[in-house]
């Protein structure tokens, strides 16, 4: 309490005061009454204000101490009776759960019966109408589905032929738009380059120096680049021989330069060899390079853009590889950039697709295999590798990225003039499609018509239906796709006609 500290003070300077006059007054003894009188007046004047004012303060002190623990037990027991309410009404709730749980519990077991009940009448009248017409379950529900069958056989036939139809049209439409937009805005020349491996003679006393003493020479040339050549199987011509295209145009610079300057002999050949070697090098570094700038395509490792420049001097059925690759890239890089593929991937992947064929002389396996385990090798993203892989469906193309990459090289190998087939292997070609075709049951004839483009098929009727039609045709484009190698799409038109024929008499 803190008024009877106050208190004490008060009492204590009192008493000070006190003290303090008597001993004013002997140490004065010869002042006046009236003066210590007026002193002591006013000293307990003084000491009686300070007591009321202390006893005020503990009165209030001791007020708003009790209106404050009113207040709280007030707040107490209006929190006791909230507390008292809800835990009524919670009761009540758990009371209404109980009662609602017995109920859906007699619900169920209501339900039960009513099911046991339906169950039971269904058997009898299964077993009645089993009895009336005399098939079982499964006999009627067999009968039941091939009615069915029949009746909505031609709906879903016309059905689907219609959708197919107008999704194709769609389809084509746009996928026509697209190319086309991009083959015109790709410019390239009708006929790519060849590598030579022929040599015009000047003169007959050439072929004499190029094979030199007892053959000397000729031995010294194929031996220092592993190339054979062939000078008696062509008048005026020196033929180079090898399966390495980079050997072969090292001995085509070589040879020029021997006939250019006439002195031919066993040195002067290991010189021309080893001059012509640092040219093509110093040749096919600058040809990747030139190609990766050409389309726009950084961050290539040396080794691969090496590879890349070797495709300068490889062929591929009279396509120069190098700039059917790098026609390839701008066209990928025009439809990734129309569809919102990733162009700089669909670029690196189409201009890097055929580097396997720079190897494939070294390397056993096909070319695409062997260009995505180089380009894993280097360290290439696994999309890029992925869509090296895929170009030729030895896998299956999961990315946009690779379909870009297949459709583009079947862009450029069919454009008019991107290519040179002899007659045979056209023939073979035709024959080979037509094969495809006939291995199926049910074939009358095929035809491959429009130089490969498409695929006719003439079915027998009795043996394909028109639902049977569409997935033969499905069935031949698949296997066709599994089996062989084409540029461009192949049309499977799979006809079937029924001819009801009778003679009057």
């Amino acid at each position: 309490m803190e008024f009877i500290p106050a208190v004490i003070a008060l009492v204590l300077g009192a008493g000070v005061g006190v003290g303090g006059f008597h001993i004013y007054n002997k140490r004065n003894e010869n002042g006046g009454k009236d003066k210590a009188n007026e002193l002591i007046r006013k000293a307990k004047h003084e000491a009686s204000e300070i007591v009321l004012n202390a006893k005020k303060e503990a009165s209030d002190i001791s007020s708003k101490s009790q209106k404050e623990e009113h207040d709280r037990r007030k707040e107490w027991k209006k929190n006791e009776t909230r507390l008292i309410e809800r835990e009524e009404a919670l009761d009540k709730k758990l009371d209404q759960l109980d009662k609602r749980s017995e109920n859906l519990r007699k619900q169920e077991s209501e339900l039960e019966e009513l099911k046991d009940e339906v169950r039971a009448i269904r058997g009898k009248a299964q077993a009645k109408l089993e009895k009336i017409a005399g098939l079982s379950r499964s006999d009627a529900k067999a009968k039941l589905m091939q009615m069915t069958e029949r009746d909505i056989r031609n709906d879903l036939k016309e059905l689907i032929v219609k959708e197919q139809k107008a999704y194709n049209d769609h389809i084509d439409d746009t996928a026509e738009a697209m190319l086309l937009t991009a083959m015109e805005r790709m410019s390239s020349e009708v006929t790519a380059d060849r590598t030579v491996t022929s040599l015009k003679l000047p003169d007959d006393d050439m072929k004499g120096r190029i094979i030199g003493k007892e053959g000397r020479n000729i031995q010294a040339l194929q031996h220092a680049t592993g190339v054979d050549v062939l000078v008696d199987d062509t008048p005026g011509m020196v033929v180079l021989s090898s399966f390495d295209p980079i050997r072969r145009q090292v001995a085509r610079y070589a040879l020029e330069r021997l006939m250019k300057d006439g002195r031919i002999n066993p040195s002067s050949i290991e010189d021309a060899v080893a001059k012509a070697e640092r040219e093509i090098e110093k040749e096919v570094v600058r040809a990747g390079e030139d190609a990766a700038r050409e389309v726009g395509v950084v961050g290539i490792p040396s080794e691969i853009l090496h590879l890349l420049g070797e495709l300068k001097f490889r062929t591929s059925y009279g396509q120069n590889v190098l700039l059917h690759s790098i026609e390839m890239a701008h066209i990928a890089g025009m439809i990734a950039e129309e569809i919102g593929a990733d162009v700089r991937i669909a670029k690196t992947a189409t201009l890097l697709h055929d580097m396997g064929k720079a190897v494939t002389h070294k390397i056993e396996g096909k070319h695409a295999e062997i260009g995505a385990e180089l380009a894993k090798k280097f360290g290439m993203e696994d999309e890029v590798v992925h869509a090296i892989a895929a170009h030729h469906n030895d896998v299956e193309p999961t990315t946009p990225e690779a379909i870009i990459v297949k459709i583009v090289d079947a862009i450029s190998a069919a454009r008019p003039g991107a290519r040179n087939v002899s007659a045979e292997n056209f023939a073979e070609r035709m024959r080979a499609h037509e094969n495809v075709a006939t291995s199926f049951p049910g074939i009358d004839k095929a035809y491959a018509i429009s130089a490969g483009r498409e695929i006719r098929v003439i079915v027998e009727p009795k043996q394909i239906d028109d639902l049977s039609a569409l997935k033969l045709a499905r069935d031949i484009a698949d296997k066709i796709e599994a089996t062989m190698q084409y540029p461009g799409v192949i049309k499977v038109n799979v006809i079937r006609e029924t001819r009801a024929i009778e003679y009057a008499k």
